[in-house]
């Protein structure tokens, strides 16, 4: 119908729209609208006044508006058809089915093949032969056939899973075009030219000849591919092409081996483009386990793209046991670790929280292999959790410093001596070590032995029969470096030096790197190779174990797929098809693909043909979309006629004030609607980073924590008398429950046999301390330490301490030395005293200036400030003063001025933690030896 794809099935009706002039002419009158007049009881004669009232005439534009509806009737009886039948007809000569059946046209085969059957179908009228060349099949022998055995042979065919090559088909379309003569050829292309394309084009054109020839095309959405796929540090991305095209959208699916759905990842075309990307921002170990990447909708072999373990990542948690602080770089352990796994891992740092938080937060988290850098004391529940993931094939690679030095457990391949051995120090005979060998039998071996690398510090193994077999790397005078052994399907190693530049010069290795790879590599997580999947054996060949077909549906390989070598990595083929090969629990995969592939737009300007596209094979009944059109307008035409009629406007006016009382409560109880609180957070954090306040854990026994909070009021007015601190009242807090990080000085009095605190109060304690905060435990129990060099230690609130200690990471301790910085933050103290004067501070050892590694160290580690303190003489106790401002509580013995010490105590405490060791600097060397002098 005038170049457009619509027909009728009755066309006689259509002079039924003749009758739309006699329409307009009935439809012109109206009855008049009734007149609204208002009657005052007083005018009632004179307002009235006698009118002859004409009729009114119909709107025009109402009047088409029924037109219109009418003229849909109309239209609709004729029975209009979009896109009817049309095909190959009024001729005698055979006729030529050109298919294109690669993986390309999988999408729109339906298309095809509605198309192919309209063609055989009018080709059947005209009792013409048919004959149909895939041309995927260069092989197939083409012969005319009846139009009903082609139909059959037509529902026969399938999309090949691969790139199909037309070129290779036109030698025999040429024979049998030659031995047939005259013949009519339609080419079902699907547009892409995947390789070749212009050469094809010309050489269909000399064969053809002057034959005639129609060429469908258009119609359809231009296929989608998937290549590519690349799992990068952050997250996988795969590449998404197409022919060209408007502004287009997708989603790619990620699915596991089990055909379970990982995730999904959008993508987004701009108007021209042939090519876009789409994301993944998965964990490492959930787009580990994708085998399978897939365009939503779109049914072809091409737009699947599957990934075998090359695809994969391993990722590796590192924990390290010193404090926030000392994590600068350069300095800290970890980073020469992340730099020297970064390349072949995705490394997660632990710096958040406790140690045992983040090892907790990686065993749930499932990671294949974890680095504990110097963590010394674990929890049991943390070592049993170590132990069962280690046995179900997880790596455990820890490394010595101080912290391990000083603490015992089994998480370690080898039994390790308490302490250290320093070499090439003032006091030691040995010289600085280097590294000797590696064991033939362990996992460096065949690395060459570097000659740079020196040894100064180490922790020693205790000498046993097994100690030869675990060592996977010596020194010269045959003390071990590195210790491993396995453990069920796991390993636990153990670098006897530390992962910084302290204790040796390995992490400034070329060998560093090397060996941590080694570790990976046998952990059972890496990507090796399975059964019969090995590069370095080129003659090695893997059968196929199941294979795609041409719409990306997974199937048993068909009779013609053939094994292929084991490092194949081009795209498939006829005689490998795409997908999985090789064992099942290791398999090659092979796509449709390769990842240098791109797909072109088919130029098909060059030949002479008639044009036609895919929808032709599409009719569609306009009949019911023009009826309800019509009804449409008749329902908008009643509503007019009602409005004209003022009929609405009464309705509305009956019925205006229950609608806005309705209103007006509904908008009242909205309003009434309270807001929900929160406040209770908020004003606990702002409370306490208004001011500087000191903390003190709420024990729960009620004398004992006035006590502790009149200690702490006593020292903040000490403080602010004697200091430029101002600081604000204490705070009581649960470790358990309220934020610690606001507050730089945590007071903790020690109860005897109370219970020991939940885990995760310890955790948050212990993150913490390694965050840089201080706590100060107090037992409170001096004067009850029996006699005897460890009397002070069997004290009923020492034991109590004992048990919460044992499940913090505490670093090796020792009484505050005279030289500490602890001892001149503020005021020159030779001891700290409290209402006690008989018991030890204790803080975290520290290197001495003589120590070569303090030498070899700009800094000390925290700034020098101890993450926790332990005393005994009840401080607290010595501060709390009453409102009246007098003592709250005696002192013993009662010393002269004790009590003014017991403040000169707190003040340094409170200066130490505030300000770290810059009184330790020689800067401050002059005034205070001018102080002690006089």
């Amino acid at each position: 119908m005038a170049g457009l794809p619509l027909a009728f099935a009755q066309p006689l009706l259509l002079l039924g729209l003749l009758s739309l002039p006699v329409l307009w002419w009935l439809l012109r009158v109206m009855p008049p609208r009734p007149r609204r007049i208002e009657f005052p009881p007083t005018r009632l004669l004179f307002d009235i006044a006698p009118k002859e009232e004409t009729p009114s005439r119909t709107p025009w534009w109402l009047t088409l508006l029924r037109l219109a509806a009418a003229a849909l009737v109309i239209l609709a009886a004729a029975g209009p058809i979009w896109n009817p039948q049309a095909g190959l007809a009024g001729s005698s000569a055979p006729l030529v089915i050109l298919l294109d059946d690669g993986w390309s046209a999988a999408a729109s085969w339906d298309s095809r093949i509605k198309a192919a059957d309209e063609l055989i179908a009018n080709a059947d009228n005209d009792r013409r032969g048919v004959t149909l060349v895939p041309l995927s099949e260069p092989a197939r022998d083409i012969t005319l056939m009846p139009a009903g055995t082609a139909r059959v042979a037509l529902r026969q065919l399938t999309p090949k899973p691969y790139s199909i090559e037309r070129v290779e088909t036109l030698p025999a379309l040429e024979r049998f075009l030659k031995a047939t003569g005259d013949a009519e050829i339609a080419w079902l292309s699907d547009g892409v030219d995947t390789g070749r394309g212009p050469e094809f084009i010309e050489a269909l054109g000399k064969t053809i000849g002057d034959r005639r020839l129609t060429l469908y095309e258009g119609g359809t959405a231009p296929p989608l591919a998937l290549v590519a796929a690349e799992n990068a540090a952050a997250k996988m991305t795969v590449k998404v092409l197409r022919t060209g095209g408007g502004i287009a959208a997708g989603v790619v699916h990620a699915i596991d081996l089990k055909g379970s759905p990982i995730g999904e990842a959008r993508y987004n075309f701009v108007s021209g483009d042939r090519e876009t990307e789409a994301s993944f921002d998965l964990p490492v170990e959930l787009r580990n386990d994708i085998s399978r990447l897939e365009i939503a909708g779109e049914r072809s072999a091409g737009a699947v793209q599957l990934l075998d373990k090359r695809w994969r990542r391993r990722a590796i948690g590192i924990v390290s046991g010193s404090t926030s602080d000392t994590a600068q770089p350069l300095l800290a352990s970890t980073f020469y670790l992340t730099r020297a796994l970064a390349p072949f891992a995705d490394v997660r740092l632990g710096d958040r929280g406790s140690p045992q938080q983040a090892i907790t937060q990686f065993l749930d988290q499932k990671l294949p292999m974890i680095v504990l850098a110097d963590v010394g004391t674990l929890s049991p529940e943390i070592r049993e959790r170590i132990g069962a993931w280690i046995e179900q094939g997880g790596v455990l690679v820890r490394f010595a410093g101080p912290r391990l030095a000083q603490a015992d457990d089994d998480l370690v391949p080898v039994k390790l001596r308490r302490g250290g051995r320093s070499l090439g120090g003032s006091l030691t005979w040995e010289k600085p070590q280097r590294l000797a060998s590696f064991a033939t039998d362990g996992p460096f071996a065949g690395l060459v032995v570097p000659k740079d690398i020196t040894v100064t510090r180490q922790v020693l193994a205790e000498p046993n029969a097994a100690l030869s077999k675990r060592s996977w790397a010596s020194l010269e005078d045959g003390t071990p470096l590195v210790t491993g052994e396995h453990r069920g399907k796991g390993m636990v190693s153990l670098f006897h030096v530390s992962a910084d530049m302290r204790w040796s010069d390995l992490p400034m290795s070329g060998s560093f790197v090397e060996m941590l790879r080694r570790i990976v590599d046998v952990s059972g997580y890496t990507s090796t190779p399975g059964a019969g999947v090995a590069g370095e054996a080129g003659a090695e060949t893997v059968a196929p174990l199941r294979t795609l077909d041409g719409f990306g549906a997974f199937g048993p390989p068909p009779s013609t797929a053939k094994p292929l070598r084991a490092d194949f990595r081009d795209r498939a083929t006829p005689d490998h098809p795409p997908g999985f090969y090789g064992a099942a629990d290791g398999p090659l995969a092979v796509n449709a693909l390769a990842a240098a592939d791109r797909i072109a737009p088919l130029d098909t300007a060059a030949l002479r043909a008639q044009r036609a596209s895919y929808t032709n094979a599409e009719p569609r009944d306009l009949r019911g979309i023009l009826l309800a059109s019509s009804l449409a307008l008749f329902l908008i035409d009643a509503v007019i006629v009602a409005l004209l009629g003022a009929g609405i406007a009464a309705l509305l006016r009956r019925r205006a004030v229950p609608a806005a009382l309705a209103f007006a409560l509904a908008l009242s109880a909205v309003v009434a609607t309270p807001w929900s609180a929160h406040a209770n957070t908020d004003e606990f954090a702002i409370k306490a980073v208004s001011q500087t306040r000191l903390a003190y854990v709420v024990t729960g026994n009620a004398d004992v924590d006035s006590i502790v909070k009149a200690g702490l009021s006593g020292l903040t007015l000490f403080l602010a008398q004697r200091t430029a601190l101002e600081a604000g009242d204490p705070v009581g807090i649960d470790p358990a429950r309220d934020e610690l990080a606001f507050f730089p000085l945590i007071y903790w009095p020690v109860l005897p046999g109370a219970a020991k605190p939940a885990q995760d109060a310890i955790n948050r304690i212990d993150a913490y301390m390694k965050q840089g905060g201080t706590v100060l435990f107090d037992t409170r129990d001096a004067i009850e330490a029996p006699p005897g060099a460890d009397g002070a230690s069997q004290t009923p609130g020492m034991q109590a301490l004992r048990g919460i200690l044992s499940s913090l990471d505490v670093p090796e301790l020792e009484p505050v030395p005279r030289e500490h910085v602890l001892t001149k933050t503020f005021y020159l103290l030779r001891d700290f005293p409290g209402r006690f004067t008989s018991g030890q501070t204790w803080v975290e050892t520290l290197p001495r200036d003589e120590d070569d590694e303090a030498a070899s160290r700009p800094a000390r580690g925290g700034d020098g400030v101890s993450p926790l303190i332990i005393t005994s003489n009840d401080l607290a106790g010595a501060w709390a003063l009453r409102p009246d401002g007098q003592p709250m509580l005696p002192l013993t013995p009662g010393e002269p001025r004790q009590r003014e010490f017991a403040f000169r105590a707190g003040v340094n405490i409170v200066m130490y933690t505030l300000t770290g060791n810059y009184k330790a600097d020689q800067v401050h060397a002059p005034a205070l030896i001018e102080r002690l002098g006089q």
